[in-house]
C-alpha cells in the first residue's frame, strides 16, 4: 500500500439485513428524563414537572425527542459486538441519527429494542452501516425507530 491511499473497511456486508434479539427492558425514570433534558439543554416544563405534562395529558414527564438513544445504545452495542461483523469501533464514527415517533416517551414507560442492520454501503473505502432500532412498550405497541448510521473510517 502506498501513503495516500486508502485500503477497504472490512464490515461484513453479510450483516446488512440481520436482526438482533430484543434487549432487556429498559424502565425510563423519572430522574433519568430530567437527567437528559438537562444534558440536552431542553427548556420545557413537560421535561421536568410531573403535573404540567399530567395537565397536558402525558402520565409523567415526557422524554426529549432524541432520548431513544438512551435505550438504542443496548441495541447498537450488539452489532458492535458481533464478533464477524469486522467493525473496529476505534474506526467507528457516528454519522447519522433520526427518529420516527408513534408516540412521546415517558417516564414509567418499559421499552424493549429491537436492532435490524437495514444497509451497508461502502464509500470512498469507509463503510457507513445503517441501522433501525425498533423500540415498544411493554405491551408491544410501536413507539418509536431510533435510525443510526455509523461511519468505519477506512485505514490511512
Amino acid at each position: 500500500m502506498t501513503l495516500g491511499r486508502l485500503m477497504s473497511v472490512p464490515v461484513n456486508p453479510e450483516l446488512q439485513g440481520r436482526v438482533f434479539p430484543p434487549t432487556a427492558p429498559y424502565l425510563v425514570g423519572r430522574e433519568k428524563v430530567r437527567e437528559f433534558a438537562r444534558a440536552v439543554f431542553a427548556t420545557s416544563p413537560l421535561n421536568f414537572d410531573p403535573d404540567a405534562a399530567r395537565d397536558a395529558g402525558y402520565d409523567d414527564v415526557v422524554a426529549p425527542p432524541t432520548f431513544p438513544v438512551v435505550v438504542q445504545e443496548a441495541t447498537l452495542a450488539q452489532l458492535l459486538a458481533e464478533p464477524d461483523g469486522g467493525i473496529d469501533f476505534t474506526r467507528v464514527v457516528h454519522g447519522e441519527q433520526g427518529f420516527s415517533y408513534t408516540r412521546p416517551i415517558v417516564a414509567g414507560d418499559e421499552l424493549v429494542a429491537t436492532l435490524a442492520v437495514t444497509s451497508i454501503k461502502t464509500l470512498g473505502g469507509n463503510s457507513m452501516i445503517t441501522a433501525e432500532s425498533t423500540i415498544v412498550d411493554a405491551s408491544g405497541a410501536h413507539v418509536v425507530t431510533a435510525t443510526s448510521t455509523l461511519v468505519v473510517r477506512a485505514d490511512a
